[in-house]
């Protein structure tokens, strides 16, 4: 597989008009996917959820200011997904018992990153965090925080691997701030924060 470099990634916020991108993502599962919805806990869990209720308030927040996520495409093909929001309009962050609210900055957090099979291991994940960057600056927020795992070295199973290793974000000039009590592949989640 060759590598891609991140500049040959395009990085764009994922709008209502790139919906059906979304859904080759996200949709997967059907209706049983996350749709980015469990980090936002704007919508019940488990049993309780009606069919389709997940994917709708994606849809809708897509139309929000910022959007719920940006997505990563390569030759015009989407690549992956990074779902993010302001803390302050996250409840399940905003009462989370496992991760710590430091301060009351209203950061953005970046809650997840999805990458389509046959695209990783490309630069698409540090792309997308890129581009949530730049987006993030020049939209006025205070900063960025995010709760990814430190490896150690060792590999990460992809399914927990979803909040982002320590040493993409450390790269991009994220400092550790608080190891948290939530766990991802039996690793704590370290939060870090990136102050505009």
């Amino acid at each position: 597989m060759n590598y891609v470099a991140p500049a040959d990634i395009q990085v764009v916020p994922a709008t209502v008009d790139r919906w059906a991108d979304v859904v080759t993502l996200l949709g997967r599962s059907g209706d049983r996917g996350c749709w980015c919805q469990a980090p936002r806990g704007l919508v019940a869990g488990g049993g309780a959820t009606e069919p389709g209720a997940r994917r709708q308030a994606l849809r809708a927040q897509l139309d929000d200011d910022p959007p719920a996520g940006m997505l990563a495409y390569i030759d015009d093909e989407v690549a992956g997904w990074c779902g993010f929001g302001p803390r302050p309009k996250l409840p399940r962050l905003v009462h989370s018992r496992t991760i710590p609210t430091i301060d009351d900055r209203p950061v953005w957090s970046i809650l997840c990153f999805n990458v389509r099979v046959g695209y990783r291991r490309r630069g698409v994940a540090a792309a997308l965090l890129d581009g949530v960057i730049e987006f993030a600056r020049r939209s006025g927020a205070p900063g960025l925080e995010a709760y990814p795992i430190d490896p150690g070295g060792g590999r990460v199973d992809t399914s927990f691997g979803y909040v982002g290793v320590t040493s993409m974000f450390e790269r991009a000039g994220f400092r550790r701030v608080v190891e948290t009590a939530a766990r991802s592949d039996r690793r704590p989640r370290i939060l870090m924060r990136l102050d505009f």
